[in-house]
């Protein structure tokens, strides 16, 4: 009985990771979605708040699915060989969009003071194509963690 308490903590681990970063999606998502609606954005005065919120949630996400998710995998904690692989083929790709939405970040994160110019409207529909790549990338993962692929 001993021996299944470590497997049985680390697949608790492993589901409290996937349900933070489906948390954190959800929540980005939704924040995402009311921003879209409020095309044109520079006649929104909502505007300049609901991207400080949003680029708070993609930071947040980011950061979550990088240090909770990746890292686990970096430091080689992760016994399931299936798993292991994935993560090692997409974090390449995975790398590359995490730096898409910093560059996101530190284009639209300006507190409330922000000038919302039309450009928004395309960088919104590019980061929501980098967003949708993403999470087709950590489903693979997820998948692989519950043992579907």
């Amino acid at each position: 009985m001993l021996q299944r308490k470590p497997v049985e903590d680390r697949r608790t681990r492993s589901t409290q990771l996937i349900r933070k970063l489906i948390h954190s999606r959800q929540e980005l998502l939704a924040c995402y979605q009311k921003l879209v609606e409020r095309r044109p954005y520079v006649d929104c005065p909502e505007a300049p708040r609901l991207l400080q919120r949003f680029c708070q949630l993609l930071v947040d996400y980011t950061a979550n699915a990088h240090f909770q998710l990746f890292r686990h995998f970096a430091e080689q904690r992760e016994r399931r060989r299936a798993a292991a692989a994935v993560a090692h083929e997409i974090y390449p790709r995975v790398m590359d969009l995490t730096q898409a939405f910093l560059d996101f970040n530190d284009k639209y994160d300006c507190g409330d003071h922000c000038r919302v110019g039309p450009e928004l409207a395309e960088d919104l529909a590019r980061l929501g194509e980098q967003l949708a790549e993403r999470f087709e990338l950590e489903d693979r993962i997820v998948e692989a963690f519950l043992g579907r692929r």
